[in-house]
């Protein structure tokens, strides 16, 4: 008994150390815009500001349009996770009931499709979004967002499609139901796990990404996010560390209010008890 209790506070130890370790840059981020200008120039830093001031976050929202950049930053992120989710399923639904050979390339091309880097698809995007007049538009970025989400997001999904049984879409063919039916009514429902995280990860990719954002956004109006967290860096990359370190901070709020949401479908498992045997 004793080396039971031995083992689980060591597990515990070991959780708690792990917990630190992943949230520590957020409380570093927090504890650095609390600071003063003159705690931040301060050549030894303390980990705890001695005289906590919410300046720099007022600076930050003076200094640049923060709350519509973020506005433009959701907007992105849910449109791009919401068509990512509606064209994945469907898609994924095909290659994991019919496994042809045309579907084993798919899957193949799809993981492969992950190994493109950025700069290698930049100038044919943006070559594309320049004829069909997408360029410096949220909708365009939407676009390509989907685009680069999508083989991710069909590879995770075709794993969670076939870990649905077949007897259950054969149940509901004997009562009547078609390919559509089926899919939306008996199988949808059961991949709820699987498209949650789907579409966290489309979310939160939409969310980070800086590059493409970068070259296809030229109005500050429609700049999201990333880009304009990059303002608070000076000409000769001198970071004003108050403001910034607010920003960031503030950046990061929305994806974890989104795992939050998400996470108890994530983790609960609804194909428990679908099928007895």
């Amino acid at each position: 008994m004793r080396t039971r209790r031995t083992a689980r506070a060591g597990q515990y130890a070991a959780l708690l150390c792990y917990l630190l370790f992943l949230a520590f840059p957020l409380l570093w981020l927090l504890s650095t815009a609390l600071k003063s200008p003159r705690e931040l120039g301060s050549l030894h830093p303390t980990w705890i500001p001695r005289h906590p001031t919410p300046a720099g976050l007022r600076q930050a929202f003076r200094e640049q349009p923060l709350a519509h950049a973020a506005l433009n930053s959701l907007l992105v992120a849910l449109a791009t996770a919401a068509v990512a989710v509606l064209v994945a399923t469907p898609m994924a639904y095909v290659l994991a009931r019919h496994r042809t050979r045309l579907a084993r390339a798919a899957t193949g091309w799809v993981v492969i499709s992950q190994a493109f880097p950025f700069v290698l698809v930049i100038i044919p995007l943006f070559l594309v979004l320049k004829q069909l007049r997408l360029v410096d538009s949220l909708t365009g970025l939407v676009v390509v967002y989907v685009v680069w989400a999508l083989p991710f997001a069909l590879w995770m999904l075709v794993g969670h499609m076939r870990a649905v049984p077949a007897e259950l879409e054969e149940a509901a063919a004997v009562d009547g139901a078609g390919r559509l039916r089926t899919l939306v009514s008996v199988t949808a429902p059961l991949l709820a796990p699987g498209i949650a995280a789907t579409g966290l990860f489309a979310f939160v990719t939409a969310w980070n990404e800086f590059f493409f954002a970068l070259v296809l956004l030229k109005s500050p109006a429609k700049q999201t996010l990333p880009v304009v967290l990059t303002h608070f860096i000076g000409a000769e990359g001198v970071a004003d560390l108050g403001p910034l370190a607010a920003a960031a901070f503030l950046a990061t709020l929305p994806s974890l209010a989104v795992f939050a949401l998400v996470q108890r479908r994530i983790t609960t498992g609804l194909l428990a008890g679908a099928v007895k045997s």
